[in-house]
C-alpha cells in the first residue's frame, strides 16, 4: 500500500491537489467551481442584456419625443422589446381608462397614471436584477464553503498523523495543501461575485433612475392632456 507522501502532489498543480484530496473536499471544490461558472455566466449575460436595454431605451426615448404618433411609438413590438415603451405604455393605458368617461377626475387620474408608470419602472428594474441575488449569495457563502472544505481536510490530516504515528511535514503538509486549496477556490468564486454584484447593483439603480425620469416627463405630458379633457 502506498503511503500518503508517495501519492501526494509535489508541486502547486490544481489537478493533482484535487485528485489527492478527500472525497468531501473534492465535493466542496466541484460545487464551488460550478458556482463560479454560473457566476461568470450571469456576469456576461447581465452585461450584454443591460447594455442592450440601455441602448434601446436611449434610442426610443429620443424618438418618442420627436414623434407625434404615440400609437405607432407604443406598438406591440415596441412594448415587447423596449423597457421605456412599456413604461410609457402603462401611463398611456391608464390615461385612456381614466378619460373614457365624463366627467374626468383630473387629480385622481394623475395619481393613477403616476402609480401605473412607477409600478412599471419597478417591474423593469426587478426584471433586470432578477439573477443578481445569486451573485450576492455566492459572494457571501462561497468563502465559508471553502473554509468548510479546509477544516475537513485539516481534520483528515490529523487522522493521517495518528494513523502513521508521525507529525513530520511529509505527512501533514500534503493534506493541509489540499485543504487550503478549497479555501482558494472559495475565494476564486466569491471575489468576482462580490465585485460584479456591487457594480451591477449600481447599474440597476442608474437604469431605474433613468426610466423614472422618463416616466416623470411622460406623466407631465399626460397631465397637460388632462387639463384639456
Amino acid at each position: 500500500m502506498m503511503s500518503a507522501a508517495a501519492i501526494a502532489p509535489t508541486s502547486l498543480d490544481p489537478v493533482e491537489l484535487f485528485l489527492a484530496a478527500d472525497i468531501v473536499v473534492q465535493a466542496v471544490i466541484v460545487g464551488l467551481i460550478l458556482a463560479s461558472i454560473w457566476t461568470w455566466t450571469i456576469i456576461v449575460s447581465f452585461s450584454l442584456r443591460a447594455n442592450g436595454l440601455s441602448a434601446k431605451s436611449r434610442s426610443y426615448e429620443g424618438d418618442f419625443w420627436e414623434t407625434k404618433d404615440r400609437e405607432a411609438a407604443l406598438s406591440k413590438k415596441m412594448r415587447s422589446q423596449i423597457p421605456s415603451a412599456r413604461v410609457a405604455g402603462a401611463g398611456l393605458d391608464e390615461w385612456r381608462r381614466s378619460t373614457k368617461n365624463s366627467p374626468v377626475d383630473r387629480d385622481a387620474a394623475r395619481q393613477r397614471i403616476g402609480a401605473a408608470m412607477e409600478s412599471q419602472v419597478g417591474h423593469e428594474a426587478d426584471e433586470l436584477a432578477g439573477r443578481l441575488n445569486f451573485l450576492a449569495t455566492t459572494g457571501s457563502v462561497a468563502p465559508f464553503v471553502g473554509l468548510f472544505g479546509t477544516v475537513w481536510g485539516i481534520m483528515n490530516s490529523f487522522f493521517q498523523i495518528g494513523a502513521q504515528q508521525s507529525a513530520s511535514l511529509a505527512v501533514v503538509a500534503p493534506g493541509i495543501a489540499e485543504a487550503l486549496f478549497a479555501t482558494a477556490i472559495g475565494l476564486f468564486a466569491a471575489i468576482p461575485a462580490v465585485i460584479a454584484y456591487n457594480r451591477f447593483s449600481n447599474s440597476v439603480n442608474q437604469y431605474e433612475a433613468r426610466l423614472q425620469r422618463f416616466a416623470d416627463k411622460v406623466h407631465a405630458g399626460l397631465s397637460r392632456e388632462l387639463d384639456k379633457a
